[in-house]
Order: structure tokens, then C-alpha cells, then sequence
């Protein structure tokens, strides 16, 4: 039998169905990060309390990147630790540091663990590969910037969520094929319903392509800023699961939601994972929509997602 929607998620839709919501997709760039950020308080948590908040920036290929630094109480700098490089959902078009301070936090707290989240470029304003090439500078810059910021640079974890995802996949396969002796591969990859295929013809693009947040036709937004032309859409920067081999990567735990479009490319990329010999745990909140995780204001099981996220991070990353 099919799972149903979970019960907090459906009053969430049905809510903004009724307040009159504007589609993503109906909307530009800038007015869609706006509203982003404008109404992430109705549904994210109060924010956790860390240690300290840092920002940071480092040179990146087109101009200088922002970086977040989250250290869990009681951490200290001149003690090396473990650490996650985080990249925020939004499509590679919207999302910023603050959309995604509440989750980074979280995770902070309940891993125990550094958390460096980026804000890496945006499309359309920088198309790809601009993100995936921030993202691969923010790695180079945290494996020399490592012992003056505490953090170990053989526990390194990178992770995202939805895009972020994608761009944390992305990475574990190009510092993989790049093979510098100044990089190590990141020890994890925590990867939150990624966009792994970029043509979109998974099943579940069918069957979940409309009415629960993240649809058919916001797809499609995303990727027609975030890409040039459809010859990018098989880019394994683009389309992890597209790429030629995918062997020798970091354990990964992939989590994906059963009523999100991306449900099935996530799982697909799991299964690839695992059929390369690597280490992959796969876990699917059938219930839930794409974007739960940061929704645990309203959304109780986010705060399951999240608990399991860091307890992950937290056993894989131990010394």
C-alpha cells in the first residue's frame, strides 16, 4: 500500500494553498530568495544555540565566497576536530547562509562537530558551473585553512541539501579524480534528497511532479537558470549519477522524502553508489515532501531527519 502524505506536511500545502502562496516559478530570481527568506521563520525552528559564529571568506574563481563557521560548545580552535563543508538548497538560484542557519546549527549541536556552510554563486546572475566551481575552491581553501581553524582535515565531511546535495556529490567525485597530495577525499557525504539527474525522467517526476511544494514546473525554473542549454544536463557536475565511474568515493548516507519529485534519481544514485562498492546507508522519509528537513516548526519528523543526520556524522567522523 502507498504511504500516505504525512498529516503536518499536508496542512503545511494546504495552508499555503489557502494564503495564496506564489509558486516559485511564477516569480524572478530575486523575488524568489526573498520570499525564501522571508518565510522561513513560519516553519524552521527557533535556532540552536553553538558554541560561536564566525564568518569567513576565501578567493574564489570569480571573486571572493562567504563562509559561515558553527563550533559546538565547548569546542575549541587549538584542538582539531571533525568537520562538515555545508551547501544550502534553493535550486542553485536561491537560498543563502541564513536560510540555512537554523539546520546548520542543528547540526552543529547534535554532531558535535565544525559546520562551514558556503555561499557559493548563484544562477542566473552566475550560471554553471560557477556553483560547483565555488564549491571545489571551498574544499582547496578548508584543506590548507584547516589547522588554523581547528579542524581536522582528514575528518572532513561535505554535505547538502537538494542542490547543495548535488554540489557536495559533485565534489566528492572531482577531488577524487584530481588526486593532489595537498587534498584529502573527504571522509562522508551527507547527501538531503540531492538533484542527481538532471534530465528529470526518473518516475517519480510523474507521479510527484505537482502538488506537494517542490513540482514539475519549479524543476524546470531551476534548471533553465542554473544551465545554458541542455548539453549541460548530462555534465556529471551537473547530473552525479551520470558520471562514468563512480568508485572510490567517501561513505555516504543519502536521504531522500517519498512525495518529492527527486525521491527516485536519489535512490538511484544510492543504488549506483553501492553497485561501484562503496559505502552508501539510504533512508527515505515516505511520508514527506522535499524540504522537510529544515521545516521542524511544523514538521516533527524534520527533527527525526536531522537526529539522524548528525548521529551519522557524529559515529562516522569520530576520531
Amino acid at each position: 500500500m502507498p504511504a500516505l502524505l504525512d498529516p503536518q506536511a499536508r496542512a503545511l500545502l494546504e495552508l499555503m494553498a489557502e494564503r495564496g502562496v506564489p509558486a516559485v516559478h511564477t516569480l524572478s530570481p530575486v523575488e524568489a530568495r526573498r520570499a525564501y527568506r522571508d518565510r522561513r521563520g513560519f516553519t524552521q525552528p527557533d535556532a540552536t544555540p553553538v558554541g560561536s559564529v564566525e564568518s569567513l571568506s576565501f578567493a574564489g574563481p570569480r571573486g571572493p565566497v562567504g563562509v559561515r563557521l558553527y563550533r559546538p560548545p565547548g569546542a575549541s580552535a587549538s584542538l582539531p576536530g571533525p568537520a562538515l563543508l555545508y551547501f544550502h538548497g534553493g535550486g542553485w538560484t536561491i537560498g543563502d547562509l541564513d536560510t540555512h542557519d537554523v539546520l546548520c546549527r542543528q547540526l552543529c549541536a547534535r554532531a558535535g562537530i565544525v559546520v562551514l556552510s558556503v555561499d557559493y554563486a548563484l544562477a542566473p546572475e552566475q550560471r554553471f558551473p560557477a556553483a560547483a566551481d565555488d564549491a571545489a575552491a571551498a574544499w582547496r581553501w578548508l584543506q590548507g585553512a584547516a589547522p588554523s581553524l581547528g579542524v581536522d582535515r582528514g575528518r572532513i565531511a561535505v554535505g547538502g541539501d537538494s542542490a547543495g546535495a548535488t554540489l557536495s556529490a559533485g565534489l566528492a567525485l572531482a577531488v577524487r579524480d584530481t588526486g593532489a597530495a595537498d587534498q584529502a577525499l573527504p571522509a562522508f557525504q551527507l547527501l538531503i534528497y540531492p538533484a542527481a539527474d538532471m534530465r528529470h525522467d526518473a518516475p517519480s517526476h510523474r507521479s510527484n511532479g505537482q502538488g506537494y511544494l517542490l513540482t514539475a514546473d519549479s524543476l524546470a525554473y531551476y534548471r533553465s537558470h542554473y544551465l545554458a542549454d541542455l548539453s549541460q544536463w548530462t555534465d556529471w557536475r551537473a547530473s552525479p549519477l551520470l558520471a562514468p565511474d563512480l568508485s572510490g568515493l567517501p561513505p555516504a548516507l543519502v536521504l531522500t522524502a517519498g512525495f518529492d519529485p527527486l525521491r527516485d534519481e536519489g535512490r538511484q544514485y544510492a543504488d549506483a553508489l553501492s553497485a561501484a562498492g562503496n559505502a552508501v546507508q539510504y533512508v527515505c522519509f515516505e511520508r514527506q515532501i522535499h524540504g522537510f528537513i529544515t521545516m521542524g516548526r511544523v514538521i516533527d519528523e524534520a527533527h527525526t531527519a536531522v537526529d539522524l543526520c548528525a548521529a551519522v556524522l557524529r559515529r562516522t567522523l569520530a576520531a
